[in-house]
C-alpha cells in the first residue's frame, strides 16, 4: 500500500506538479470554502476590478459550507459539495491565479483544461464522512459574505485533512480511469 503523502499550504508550484492522479494525500495549513453564491460575489468582484476577499495564490479552495459547530467544538460536520456546480466560474478563477480546489465529482472539459493550462490540481474529498472529515478542523474564521450563512468564505486551518488527487497539474483525471 502506497504511504499517504503530507502537504502544507500555501501550495507552491513544485509540490502541485509533483503530485500525480490518484494520489492520497493528508492537507495541513489553511484552505478556504467557497460556494455557489460566494462563487457568483466573486465573479461581480473580479468584473469589477475589486480585490478578491482572499488570495488565490498557493490557496486551496474548497467547495463546502460546514454545519454549526457543536459546543466545544469549532466546526461542525464539514463536507464536499458537488464541484460541478462552480464549473461555470472555475476557468475564470483559473485563470485569475486560482491553482487548487476541492470538492467532489468530475469536471467540465472547459476546468479541466485550465487546469492543465496554468498548472493547476484538484482534489477530491471523500464524501459521506462530514462528521469525520470535521475533526482535522482546528479553527474556522468568516472572511468574506457572512450574510451568506453556511455559504460564507471562510478560512480554516486544518491539520490532516484527508483528499484525493482527482486531477493533477498535467490533466490526468481519476474519473477517467
Amino acid at each position: 500500500m502506497n504511504e499517504i503523502r503530507e502537504i502544507t499550504t500555501p501550495l507552491t508550484d513544485e509540490i502541485i506538479q509533483s503530485l500525480s492522479c490518484g494520489e492520497m494525500v493528508y492537507i495541513t495549513g489553511k484552505v478556504y470554502t467557497a460556494r455557489d453564491l460566494a462563487h457568483g460575489r466573486i465573479m461581480v468582484m473580479l468584473d469589477a476590478g475589486e480585490a478578491m476577499p482572499f488570495e488565490f495564490t498557493g490557496n486551496i479552495v474548497f467547495y463546502a459550507g460546514p454545519s454549526p459547530a457543536p459546543p466545544g467544538k469549532c466546526c461542525g460536520s464539514i463536507g464536499p459539495t458537488t464541484a460541478g456546480r462552480m464549473d461555470l466560474h472555475s476557468p475564470t478563477l483559473i485563470a485569475h491565479g486560482l491553482k487548487a480546489m476541492m470538492g467532489k465529482g468530475l469536471r467540465a472539459d472547459p476546468v479541466r483544461a485550465a487546469i492543465r493550462a496554468h498548472g493547476g490540481i484538484y482534489f477530491a474529498a471523500i464524501g459521506g464522512v462530514a462528521a469525520l472529515m470535521s475533526k482535522s478542523i482546528k479553527s474556522v474564521e468568516i472572511v468574506a459574505f457572512e450574510d451568506l450563512g453556511t455559504e460564507a468564505v471562510r478560512l480554516l486551518e486544518v491539520e490532516k485533512f484527508p483528499a484525493i488527487v482527482a486531477i493533477d497539474s498535467r490533466g490526468c483525471c481519476i474519473y477517467d480511469r
